[in-house]
């Protein structure tokens, strides 16, 4: 089984159980599986964009006690920490662990 294969039955999988009643599955998994890519990198909040979403940039950490380097493109990533109705209080320079699920940069960062 290949693992393109893996991945649809995963989605899948994760399809069903979002149809489900909401009674009867109270949770939803997001599966990463290891290999090709990073999975999470640490990133700097640049901008508000707008609701719970961010202007960020990746970070490089280097040796200890050293400030981390801006790298690569500004993107946009949502902070799921906070509502996705209201505007988000974030401050700029906050650094966070972001991760992409699907098509989105995530993270999680309470204020």
């Amino acid at each position: 089984m290949n693992n393109q294969t893996n991945i649809l039955d995963s989605q899948q999988a994760l399809e069903r159980l979002a149809r489900s009643d909401s009674q009867k599955a109270s949770e939803i998994s997001v599966v990463a599986s290891p290999g090709e890519k990073t999975s999470a990198w640490a990133a700097k909040v640049k901008s508000l964009s707008s609701y719970n979403v961010y202007n960020v940039r990746v970070v490089a950490m280097g040796d200890p006690g050293s400030v981390p380097v801006e790298i690569g493109a500004q993107m946009k990533a949502v902070n799921l920490a906070e509502s996705f109705l209201t505007s988000g209080i974030l401050a700029a320079d906050t650094y966070i662990l972001m991760c992409k699920v699907g098509e989105k940069n995530v993270f999680y960062a309470l204020v």
